[in-house]
Formats: structure tokens, sequence, C-alpha cells
């Protein structure tokens, strides 16, 4: 039987993100991938800070901003702003670039690790036990298996480490771990019976890419009356995406194609001009839903990105919250997978990963409710209510930390120091190293302001950074791969740090260096 540690099943960015934190790990898996061709898709566009603090932890930030149009203010509601350089982070913005884009880096980078990736590969059923998972995948002509060791790739015929799945019929496949990414209407979601909770919004939403004749001087220009709402977002390339919640085409059929013209008269009645709006390159109307799997783990098989949760497109906050899934899920499960901890750090992802994706529905539907509402009044007090908030320095860190992702932070053990569960500053070494840098092992890091020479780190996966000692921060800090603190301590005791290193990392010797 066709076996890999880590089936995947869906090549968005969730799961392309989570198969490269696989393969940077050692850990062998497959990318499965219904879709035979990849679409013109660039639904999602927004890349926050947090998103970016993680792409820079595997080197993949900076060439992404390259590509994108950079946003530093954004406006929550007339009279109000937030100021994104004054979020504490290297990247103190809103990045806008096509989904295509970042799904392009991150396929290009699991490739280059050597994750396989099929496409036209449906799984139609899925049977667990206590030692892994069969999958049944359906293939047809166009699902080929592509092969990608080192620079060249090629599509797979059944040579040495190789299988061809580009027949007709049913293939089976046996994983000791399933993670379904598979979007909104997972398959795996289904077939381990999980329930999406939620409901759906009445309002249809249009999207097209288009070009302007007359673009807006805003950098990302938004208008809202009592029929809806409109925006427009750049991306750099001369295209712009266009989006239109009109209640006035609430029943217009999610079938019907969108037509130029009516998307000229949502602008001009909400907007009050088209902006010289020309025929779209893409275009697509839906439906968005508020909705969260009850749970992200039965048994071998997890559930991440869209499979897991959906909400709002206002704040964009979708593709960040899968691919911060991605970053949370696949250092844990390769750590089982080798042997250095027990499974019960699996279930971590859900006691980490639930509660923000509960958190990102209640902030993006209460963003869908302001912009949205039917009550002039009851949008008047809200927007009235935010703008006071936004003027009180506590409220206004909350609402920056919100957005970008920077306030995101994990629960803590009753006794443990403050920073755990915290995100990690991006200090700068003694070496000249930030701490960013050293986790593209993709392993852990001992950042310590004191002598750590009583402990060998032995084989445990460590990279150790060394930084000048500063008011208010831990004497020893072990950051966790994705850019979170596991421990940190006031003091550097060896034995502390031998005994953290031993929870969190497998067995460490106790020589001396």
């Amino acid at each position: 039987m066709d076996t890999v540690d880590v089936a995947i099943v869906g090549a968005g960015p969730t799961g392309l993100a989570l198969a490269g934190e696989l393969r940077l790990a050692g850990v062998t898996c497959r990318v499965l991938e219904r879709r035979a061709e990849e679409p013109n898709l660039t639904r999602a566009f927004a890349v926050h800070a947090r998103t970016l603090e993680l792409l820079d932890a595997r080197g993949l930030a900076d060439e992404l901003v390259t590509q994108g149009v950079k946003v530093e203010r954004v406006q929550p509601v007339p009279g109000a702003s937030l100021d994104l350089t004054e979020l504490p982070t290297r990247y103190p913005m809103v990045l806008i670039v096509a989904q295509s884009r970042t799904e392009l880096m991150l396929e290009a980078r699991a490739r280059q690790l050597g994750a396989e990736i099929v496409r036209g590969a449906e799984v139609v059923d899925l049977v667990q036990d206590g030692d892994g998972v069969r999958l049944s995948v359906a293939t047809g002509g166009a699902g080929q298996h592509v092969a990608t060791g080192g620079a060249g790739q090629h599509v797979a015929t059944g040579g040495a480490g190789q299988h061809d799945m580009a027949d007709h019929g049913t293939h089976t496949l046996r994983a000791a771990y399933v993670v379904g990414a598979d979007g909104a209407h997972s398959t795996v979601r289904r077939l381990i019976g999980v329930e999406f909770v939620g409901r759906q919004y009445s309002t249809h939403i249009m999207l097209a890419d288009v070009r302007l004749e007359r673009p807006p001087e805003q950098t990302l220009f938004g208008a809202s009356t009592q029929e809806g709402l409109v925006l427009f977002v750049p991306f750099g390339d001369g295209w712009f995406r266009a989006i239109s919640w009109d209640r006035s085409r609430e029943e217009v059929p999610l079938d019907e194609p969108i037509t130029i013209e009516e998307l000229r008269d949502s602008f001009r009645r909400i907007a009050g001009d088209d902006f010289g709006m020309g025929e779209p390159r893409w275009s697509t109307r839906f439906l968005s839903e508020r909705r969260q799997a009850g749970r992200y783990r039965v048994g071998r098989v997890f559930l991440a990105g869209d499979a897991a949760h959906v909400h709002s497109p206002v704040g964009g906050q979708g593709m960040n919250t899968g691919i911060q899934d991605a970053m949370n899920l696949g250092w844990k499960l390769a750590a089982v997978l080798r042997g250095r901890v027990g499974d019960d750090l699996l279930d971590t992802y859900q006691a980490e990963r639930h509660p923000v994706g509960a958190t990102v529905l209640r902030m993006t539907d209460g963003a869908y409710q302001l912009v949205m509402s039917r009550s002039g009044f009851g949008a008047a007090a809200r927007r009235l209510a935010i703008r006071v908030l936004l003027h009180l320095p506590p409220a206004y860190r909350r609402v920056g930390g919100l957005l970008s992702g920077l306030g995101i932070h994990y629960g803590r053990p009753s006794g443990s120091h403050p920073w755990t569960g915290r995100r990690m500053p991006d200090l700068v070494g003694t070496d000249g190293r930030r701490v960013y840098e050293a986790l593209r092992a993709g392993t852990f890091v001992l950042v310590h302001t004191g002598s750590t020479d009583g402990v060998d780190t032995g084989s445990a996966p460590v990279v150790v950074l060394p930084v000048e000692r500063r008011p208010k921060t831990p004497a020893v800090i072990l950051v966790r791969p994705d850019g979170y603190v596991a421990w940190a301590s006031g003091r550097a005791d060896a034995d502390e740090v031998r005994a953290a290193l031993h929870r969190w990392c497998g067995p460490v010797s106790a020589a001396k260096r």
C-alpha cells in the first residue's frame, strides 16, 4: 500500500504552507488537490503583519513584500483610523497582494523542499484506526503526481520513490495523519462527521478584477450607504479588486454572470462614481458565511484553514488565519512523528487555534454588521462608539493587535512566566541575527541573556541565540518554531533550561559543554 507520513487535502495557501513546514522538518507529505488545474483565483488579497512575521521566519516575507502594495493606514469608520506604522513589528502594514502570488510562493517553497503535489485527485473516503488513516483517492486523466526533488520538476512515472497516479480510477493512500485544508465545503470535515456551526449572510458579494480610468486617490478606497458597501483594492499592477455588497442585487442567482453595467451601477449609487471601470478579467458572485468547525481534531485527522472556519471577508482575515493554522500544526505533527514528544502535544492545536478562530469570527461579524446594518440609527451609534474607543490608547492597541494578528496569544499554564504563549518579539542577537532569522531552520530557538554553558542541547532541534539583557525581558526564552514562547524564566538556571528543552524538544544530554 502507498504510504506517507501526512496527507494534506487541499492545495490552497493553508495546505501549501503546511506542506512546506512538514518538509522543512523532514516529514514526508503529499498534497491532494481536487482541481486538475490552477484556477484564476485571487479572492484573498490582504496579508497582515503577523502573517508576514511568520513568513519572515521562513525567509519568504521580504520577497512577497516586493510584489504587493503596502497599506500603512486603515479607516474602520469615517473619522477614525489606525496608523499601522505604530505597530511593534518589522512589517507595520497590510500588504495587498493577489492570493495567486502568495500561493505560487508557498508552492515553490514546498516543491523545493520536496513536497509531493497531486492535482486532479479527489478524496472520496476516509477510514482511520489507531495506527493511521486510509484514504480512497479518485484520480482522472488530469491528475498528476508532481515529484520535485531539487530544482527540476517532472511528472512521476512509477520509478524509484515515485508512483503513477495519472491513470483513471481509485487509489488507496495510507497516512499516519491527515489534514483537511480543502475549503469551506470540506470533504474531509464531512467524512469525519464534524459539524460546521454558524449561518450564511443574506447579502451577495460581487468580486471582479478591473482596470480604472480614474483611480481613487486613497490606496484602499471604500464607501458605504444604506444601499450597501463598495471597495477598490489595488494590486499594484494596474488592476484593482472591485468589491460590492449591494442590497439591490440580493436576489440575483449566484450562478448568474456579473455584467460590467451591473458593477458600474453599484459603484455609482453607493460611491457616486464608477471611476471609469473597464471590463473585468475575472468576476464571481458568492454568499459569505460565518461558520466554525466544532472540533479541529478527530483522532488522526485535523482541519485547518477554511475547512475549520469561514467568515465575512471584511478585515481580510481568512488566508492569514489559515496560514497561521498551518504554522501551528506543522511543527507539532513533525515533533510527534519523529518521536521527540508524545501525541498529546497534538491536542494543543485545538486548544490554541479554535479560540483564535472564534475570535476572528466575532471580529469579522462585528465589522460586517457595522458596515451592512439596515438601521441607520444603529449603524451611526456603532460608528460613534468606535470613534470614541479608538481615541483611547488601550482600545486602539487592542484593535490594532486583533486586525494585524500581533495580539494573538495562547493560554499559559498556571504559575508559568507571563511571556509563555505570547508572540515572540524580533530581538536582535549579539551576533547580529534576529530571532526570526534564527527560526528559519524550523526549529526551536533558545534566546538567552546569560550563560547556558551548563546545558548541552545534544540532539535537540534548538538554535541558541545570545542577546543583550533588556528591561522586562526574561533571562532565557525558548521560542517555538511558529514564533510563540514555549517557556521563559527570569533566571538562566541550567537545570530549568534543561528541563524545558527535555519537555519541548525531547531528551537532552546533561553533560557540560
